[in-house]
């Protein structure tokens, strides 16, 4: 029931007076944590991010934030609280709502005015999430997103007005959406400027409204749409499909539509920019009398020779065999740090070997253990 709804700042955590990217990056955290790609059959994380979308789709709109602030989900829902009475209707007289107040305030000093309600208008943009894996961040990939945003009515071309029938110029107005009006006041007569009562400042009547849209011209529609991700994107950043938002009003152009996509880790490889990063251990034999070992890639299996005496921490550097970037040609590289797995449960003579071996050893065999102690005698002499 629309009465149980929470909060639109609590859902995303952030308070009333959070700047629009305070709520964008809320939005985008939250998305992140619910999205249903990490949640298989979880309905409450479901749920949640269809509230998370629902608090931002309104959050996100200055016009549809400022209802909302205004008179909570009465405000964004005219369905919410019906049958409930009373409510604003006819709360402020002839004022019809606050934007009408401060307008008939700049109207009494030097006539104020709206602009054009019929002028074309850029429909809003929408932000949605995807989840990829890393190796289809290093590839690239072809994915197929779910957007549900405001189109132009089929049946009505988006005029609001029913097949066979049009919108007609509101006779009060003639079109502009606001009426000139004097009133009394402290200072004596002024003259203001506010909202057209007959059209609700649309500067249009509808007689005969579409029954698909109910006059408003649009309607909400789901679609799916296949996105091309690019090799080398990652985790955090955004996709943009030009015209793929909220359709526009009176003609003008529709929003954009913003994919935010999420990487998830991998067990192997770690990112680093466009390098990739992979640590492998070593045996003591190995790192002791150098082998030839096989390397992980993003591209498969790679040969490589690691020379006897191999340090732990050594890093190699395989040129060309990172992410390729964004639209470009050229790659990262490919590091490999060493480290040395110690053995563990030796034998007794397994013990005794080792310990012979040790004791053949000379101080050459061993330079930074030399290299130290000459400098902590140095010290203390």
């Amino acid at each position: 029931m629309a009465e149980n709804k929470r909060d639109y700042y609590e859902v995303l955590g952030v308070s009333k007076g959070a700047s629009d990217d305070e709520i964008k990056k809320a939005f985008r955290k939250l998305a992140k944590q619910y999205h249903p790609d990490l949640h298989p059959d979880d309905k409450d994380a479901e749920a949640k991010f269809k509230e998370v979308n629902e608090a931002y789709e309104v959050l996100s709109d200055p016009s549809k934030k400022a209802k909302y602030d205004q008179f909570g989900f009465a405000g964004v829902d005219p369905n919410y609280g019906a049958g409930q009475g009373g409510g604003f209707d006819g709360g402020f007289g002839g004022f019809g709502d606050m934007g009408d107040i401060f307008d008939s305030i700049f109207g009494a000093f030097g006539g104020g005015s709206r602009s054009n309600p019929n002028a074309p208008r850029r429909g809003s943009d929408i932000e949605v999430s995807t989840v990829i894996s890393f190796m289809e961040a290093c590839k690239g990939t072809s994915k197929t997103i779910k957007v549900t945003r405001n189109c132009k009515c089929p049946d009505c071309n988006g005029s609001g007005a029913a097949a066979g029938s049009s919108a007609k110029t509101c006779p009060d107005c003639g079109g502009k959406g606001t009426v000139n009006i004097s009133q009394q006041s402290i200072f004596g007569m002024v003259r203001q400027t506010v909202k057209c009562s007959r059209c609700g400042g649309k500067g249009k009547i509808v007689d005969n409204p579409c029954k698909k849209c109910s006059g408003k011209g649009i309607v909400r529609k789901t679609e799916e749409r296949e996105v091309n991700i690019p090799a080398g994107i990652d985790d955090g950043q955004n996709l943009r499909v030009g015209g793929g938002g909220n359709c526009g009003a009176n003609g003008g152009q529709n929003g954009d539509l913003y994919i935010n996509v999420t990487v998830r880790p991998d067990a192997i490889f770690e990112r680093d920019g466009y390098d990739v990063w992979t640590e492998i251990p070593l045996t003591y034999g190995q790192a002791v009398l150098g082998d030839e070992i096989t390397v992980p890639t993003i591209d498969g299996k790679v040969k490589y020779k690691v020379p006897e005496g191999t340090q732990v921490g050594t890093i190699f550097r395989l040129r060309g065999k990172g992410i390729k970037k964004v639209n470009r040609n050229d790659r990262g590289d490919h590091y490999v740090k060493v480290s040395v797995e110690i053995p563990k449960n030796l034998t007794k003579d397994q013990k005794q070997a080792l310990k012979d071996f040790e004791q053949s050893l000379e101080n050459k065999n061993y330079q930074k253990r030399q290299s130290f102690f000459d400098k902590l005698k140095e010290k203390f002499k």
